[in-house]
């Protein structure tokens, strides 16, 4: 198959975009993921699929836990600040505040939403592992707002690696 058809094809997969918070000890970190999804109802497990390479992955497999943020989809600027590893100051991270979670990972001040969870299980999948978390906390700060998507940004990821 042509590269070209796998991505657009794949780009077609709505996706919700958020922030992923990770911690391991003293560091933390946050980067933006489009792959998401709920995987279980007993015990509510949910799914992100990370980087390989990427800070977030060492610090959720060392520290054992992540932080799903879900922003206002009309607030998607943050997305693009959060494409590479943010850096950590006075209790905010790129200067967004954040607090801390029941597992230590950061939670953002101005997220609508977001989910707590506990590593249960990491599968690699070649480029990427599938992180597979259990929700220990989570909370509704703005349940009127629609959480962002990958439709509405002009981002894309997925389809092929590009090189």
């Amino acid at each position: 198959m042509d590269d070209e058809l796998i991505n657009r094809v794949t780009w077609k997969i709505p996706n919700a975009l958020a922030l992923v918070g990770s911690r391991a000890g003293d560091e933390r970190n946050a980067m933006t993921t489009s792959w998401i999804s709920q995987l279980s109802m007993e015990p509510v497990l949910i799914g992100i699929g990370v980087d390989n390479s990427a800070v977030t992955h060492r610090l959720i497999a060392d520290g054992r836990c992540f932080t799903v943020n879900f922003w206002d989809s009309n607030d998607t600027r943050v997305f693009v600040k959060f494409s590479k590893p943010a850096s950590y100051e006075d209790g905010t991270l790129n200067g967004r505040a954040v607090s801390e979670a029941a597992t230590g990972a950061p939670v953002f001040d101005e997220a609508i939403a977001w989910m707590d969870c506990e590593v249960r299980q990491s599968i690699d999948l070649g480029t990427h592992t599938l992180f597979i978390g259990e929700l220990m906390a989570a909370a509704i700060n703005d349940d009127e707002k629609r959480s962002a998507s990958m439709a509405d940004t002009r981002m894309k990821y997925g389809g092929v690696k590009r090189h």
